[in-house]
């Protein structure tokens, strides 16, 4: 069973209810715990884990990559970086492909993770709602680990919490119009491998069921760092 109370203990002391991470006092204060903490699991013999156990394991492990990238950068006031006003796409990529951990003498980006081993080996929505890259546009970060005995509890109430918050998706009952996140375009064939559509998705979680027929318009991501 893999130790995440050191990685628990930094997101409960750097990350607040509403998502928002204080890089800045982390930074200062317990930037070198979470690499030691990272170092810890690099060895870890992923036979001898359970799916749920290896499935828990990455997700942490690309929450806790992408906190420790931004801590070497910070500060910056985005992970789409800009000159002269004009983004810097080139970068950005660069962010999610480039190497930043090795595992078992082995290389892995955050895209290695996020699409090489989580999407390919389960066909689970949910992740989406978990994986935080660092953007306001994205998720809310929980502030406590996922944990192996609790991981579907904790996706679901991740999927609860993005789908019933306005900021990712909203509907005008008048005009039939759902307005959600570009998370649900970018991902579309991940949530029509469960589901006929993103609004029967989208559904599942509501509060306020959807009316239907509906139009679909995706808002606009907002890249700014979730400080």
């Amino acid at each position: 069973m893999i130790d995440y109370s050191i990685w628990d203990q930094l997101l409960k002391e750097y990350v607040n209810s509403n998502g928002q991470v204080d890089y800045k006092r982390w930074q200062l204060e317990a930037e070198i715990d979470l690499k030691q903490w990272l170092n810890s699991i690099s060895d870890v013999e992923i036979k001898q884990l359970t799916n749920e156990e290896y499935f828990t394991l990455l997700i942490n492990l690309y929450n806790a990559l992408v906190i420790a990238e931004i801590l070497k950068q910070y500060p910056l006031p985005s992970i789409l970086p800009s000159f002269l006003g004009i983004p810097n796409w080139f970068a950005f990529f660069q962010f999610f492909t480039r190497s930043v951990y090795t595992w078992h003498h082995q290389q892995l980006s955050l895209n290695d993770i996020e699409h090489k081993r989580l999407r390919q080996q389960w066909q689970d929505p949910r992740i989406h709602f978990a994986l935080v890259c660092g953007a306001k546009g994205c998720p809310l970060l929980r502030n406590e680990a996922y944990q192996p005995t609790q991981i579907n509890a904790q996706l679901t109430a991740d999927a609860n919490r993005f789908i019933n918050n306005p900021d990712k998706v909203r509907f005008d009952p008048e005009q039939s119009l759902l307005q959600c996140s570009k998370i649900f375009q970018w991902y579309e064939n991940d949530f029509l491998q469960v589901t006929a559509s993103i609004p029967d998705y989208i559904n599942q979680y509501r509060s306020i069921k959807l009316e239907t027929p509906i139009t679909i318009k995706y808002l606009p991501y907002n890249w700014d760092l979730n400080d």
